[in-house]
């Protein structure tokens, strides 16, 4: 089943799972800390306070990320995609207002992976035919990107809250290899 797909079927749940790992996964373009998200997550298995946590998240986050001195304009694209992923996070978690969020985190996530994966040399993949199963040309970041975005929504799926910690790992391996892209690239400019 295609990611397309998976968003289409998703419930509230997996839904705010799969926007949540996206943004999760780009934090080290924002600036934050590994764990400021973590009391969203907890949002997500307790199912209240997800305003007010998500308030914190986004004063934590505030003024981390796009540089305006930036000297990779692949960089500051990369961040202005993030921080876009953390403005519209829904206040009001709805079904409908999940399911847009989600399904603009997974492009900006792709998209991000995309302009930072250093083996893209012409970028001209198409994040939506990769996001509808077709895989010819992804480079190795991005086709990284796109299994634990399906990862995380047949976690959710397929196990409920239960499988929130195992999409929470998913997410956290994905921030691990999306921190050091950005390190070897900072190096690679030094």
């Amino acid at each position: 089943m295609s990611l397309v797909d998976l968003i289409a079927q998703a419930d509230e749940r997996a839904l705010a799972a799969s926007g949540l790992a996206c943004l999760d996964r780009c934090v080290p373009l924002l600036g934050g800390d590994d764990d400021i998200l973590r009391p969203l997550w907890a949002c997500l298995v307790e199912g209240h306070e997800w305003e007010e946590r998500l308030a914190k998240a986004r004063a934590g986050l505030d003024g981390g990320g796009e540089d305006a001195s930036a000297e990779c304009a692949f960089e500051a694209e990369a961040a202005r995609l993030a921080r876009g992923m953390l403005e519209d996070v829904p206040a009001e978690p709805s079904a409908d207002a999940l399911r847009r969020w989600a399904d603009a985190c997974s492009v900006a996530a792709l998209q991000i992976h995309q302009l930072l994966d250093p083996s893209d040399d012409d970028g001209e993949s198409s994040v939506a035919a990769h996001r509808e199963g077709r895989t010819d040309g992804m480079s190795p970041l991005v086709a990284a990107e796109l299994r634990r975005q399906v990862t995380v929504l047949e976690l959710v799926a397929d196990h409920g809250a239960t499988g929130l910690r195992q999409a929470r790992d998913v997410s956290t391996e994905g921030r691990r290899v999306l921190r050091a892209v950005v390190s070897r690239r900072a190096r690679g400019r030094a």
